[in-house]
């Protein structure tokens, strides 16, 4: 797990790519990369690469990045891991035609498979990755990121110039990168709480969509390319009896577990007590030799809003014989790490789960533990959220045959009552549209309540345009291309297209990196993903049952008691903080926010605010720690 970066000047003499210009960059992510850092200039000044280097596989010197093959011809960066790099290397060997200078570096498998088998090589790797590799001799730069977008890839086009980074604060290290707010970015953040890929906050600097590749001439000219579709790998499981999906989910996970734990350092798990984070201790647990550690996050005292599972967590460690390790967090961890959060988050992450994460990050990384294997996807997969199961009933109902101009009465009815901006509003007029009720698992704000809180510049700007258009690439590629148009793969389909890669994954990978401890997801490993998509929705949700067929094949495995209790979420008591020192702290930033900028209106806010609207006031909040930290 590393920090990358680089430059690629398409004139000669245009702007000198030099080594201090690239370890600006680089050097702004050493938290990425505390144990090494490397810089590679070509000899005309135009391509430069820059490596933060944490050590996990082949923990030699020799294995620095930047790296170049046997003869020069290419240099690479890269981020994430090549777990089956080994058998990757073994199936090279048989070409007889490559030295080696690493023992078993998965950075060198990357260069010499492009070698053998040019950018379709990529369809060999099982992993997660963030590359950026010149090509000496063609003269192109290709920027590659994982499927499933578990590690993130920025760039910016500007000035004769593409720059590209791990994180966007190196990129702002570019004397001629502008500041400045994408308003549409800004639109779309209020609904899903991100940026949909490849925009993001910053006006001018993008995100590398997941699965896709870009390839930039000597010229400037850029080609780039979606090169994997779950849709287009999946082999449905119709007529399949429920014990052998089970038993194919199992093992499937089974290897997903078995390959995240390749390092050449200590590995641990995060250990809620939920099935996922279980599941994960279970089976790291096997064929291992040595205790495994374990790491647990919960709250001083209790709140209505969120109740401590450390004793499920507990229990599943002294299962396993675990090394148990937890940390008790209160407001005062909250407050003191406010500064750090956004300064890690480059553009608003407006989860509080951020909080948790960085803390449960550093609980493992001050117990020794460099690298960590944590539970996102399951929901998505599986059907895990209570939300999920009424948000399948809405929709269900939404199919009845009840004429569309009835359900434009009601949405008149709920305005005369003063409920123009409740989601029962917002869903009732997505389906008056004929659009799904389902526009992903994390939505912010409904279309009329943001386009109250917005200033009235941006009310106008926006006037005529909803978030729908966002998504609504990713619902044709759903419609054209799922064997199953079910309403649960549609949610599925479209959480693994923008919630997962670029809000819970970037959560993962921002705050466990800001302490510099790698995150590994076994239930987002492709194939397992593939696999969880071929399942058909009606065993899914079987019995009404959340995750019950994930429940079933793991039943055994953990304990019923685990597998059996209600669903809770890896959540923080936002709404108990906003009444105690956080609601202060929100009003002030907000209100500055307000009056310095054109993005909000304060008397909407103001509103919001004075009803104890806690979660939604933290999304509006990590939007103006965001201004204040890197616009204004």
């Amino acid at each position: 797990m590393c920090g990358i970066v680089g430059a690629f000047s398409f004139k000669s003499g245009s702007f000198p790519i030099n080594e201090p210009y690239i370890a600006k960059m680089r050097d702004t992510m050493a938290h990425r990369g505390p144990d090494g850092a490397g810089a590679w200039i070509s000899t005309d000044q135009r391509v430069g690469l820059g490596h933060r280097r944490l050590s996990i596989i082949d923990l030699s010197t020799v294995a620095n990045q930047p790296m170049s093959n046997s003869d020069g011809s290419l240099q690479i960066v890269f981020n994430g891991e090549i777990y089956n790099h080994a058998d990757i290397r073994k199936e090279l060997e048989k070409t007889r035609r490559y030295t080696w200078k690493t023992d078993h570096s998965d950075t060198e498998v990357i260069l010499h498979a492009f070698e053998e088998w040019g950018i379709d090589c990529i369809q060999r790797f099982r992993g997660m990755f963030a590359i950026g590799l010149w090509d000496v001799k063609k003269r192109e730069l290709w920027l590659i990121r994982d499927r499933i977008g578990i590690k993130p890839l920025y760039y910016s086009i500007h000035d004769g110039r593409i720059v590209f980074a791990s994180e966007i604060k190196a990129l702002l290290h570019d004397p001629d990168q502008k500041r400045a707010v994408n308003e549409e970015a800004l639109f779309h953040y209020l609904s899903f709480l991100t940026t949909p890929a490849p925009q993001t906050l910053f006006d001018g600097i993008k995100k590398l969509p997941k699965a896709t590749w870009i390839r930039v001439e000597e010229d400037g000219k850029v080609e780039e390319r979606c090169y994997w579709d779950v849709l287009d790998n999946t082999t449905p499981l119709i007529g399949i009896p429920e014990e052998e999906i089970t038993r194919k989910l199992i093992s499937e996970l089974r290897t997903a577990v078995k390959l995240r734990k390749v390092s050449d350092v200590p590995v641990g798990v995060f250990l809620s007590g939920g099935i996922d984070s279980s599941t994960n201790a279970a089976l790291f647990s096997e064929g291992e030799n040595q205790k495994v550690k374990t790491f647990s996050i919960g709250y001083e005292g209790e709140y209505k809003t969120y109740q401590n599972e450390l004793q499920y967590a507990r229990k599943m460690a002294d299962l396993v014989g675990a090394e148990y390790h937890e940390k008790l967090l209160n407001i005062d961890d909250l407050m003191n790490f406010l500064p750090q959060m956004v300064h890690l988050q480059d553009e608003p992450i407006a989860d509080p789960v951020c909080v948790p994460v960085y803390y449960v990050s550093k609980l493992a990384r001050d117990n020794g533990v460099i690298v960590c294997q944590v539970g996102e996807g399951s929901d998505e997969l599986f059907w895990g959220y209570p939300s999920w199961k009424r948000a399948l009933n809405l929709q269900k109902a939404d199919d009845l045959p009840v004429p569309r101009f009835l359900k434009k009465i009601g949405l008149a009815v709920l305005r005369a009552f003063g409920k123009g901006n409740s989601f029962y509003y917002e869903w009732l007029r997505r389906g008056a549209e004929g659009q799904p009720v389902f526009w992903g698992g994390a939505e912010a704000f409904t279309d009329a309540h943001k386009k109250k809180l917005i200033s009235p510049r941006l009310r106008k700007k926006f006037k005529d345009r909803t978030s729908w258009e966002a998504i609504s690439p990713i619902r044709e590629r759903f419609e054209s291309k799922s064997w199953e148009k079910s309403h649960l793969g549609w949610m599925s389909y479209m959480d693994l297209n923008m919630r997962l890669p670029e809000l819970l994954l970037m959560r993962v990978d921002k705050m466990s990196m800001g302490v510099s401890l790698e995150g590994r997801v076994p239930f987002l490993d492709h194939k397992f993903v593939e696999l969880a998509m071929s399942i058909p929705e009606s065993i899914k949700t079987k019995d009404g049952t959340l995750k019950y067929i994930l429940k079933k094949a793991v039943r055994g495995l953990i304990p019923d008691e685990l597998i059996d209790r209600p669903k809770q979420g890896f959540g923080v008591p936002v709404y108990e903080w906003f009444f105690d020192r956080l609601g202060p702290k929100v009003r002030e930033e907000l209100k500055e926010f307000c009056e310095k900028t054109d993005f909000l209106d304060w008397k909407e806010v103001e509103g919001l605010l004075n009803r104890g609207k806690g979660p939604q006031a933290w999304y509006l909040f990590n939007l103006a720690l965001w201004w204040k930290e890197y616009i204004a």
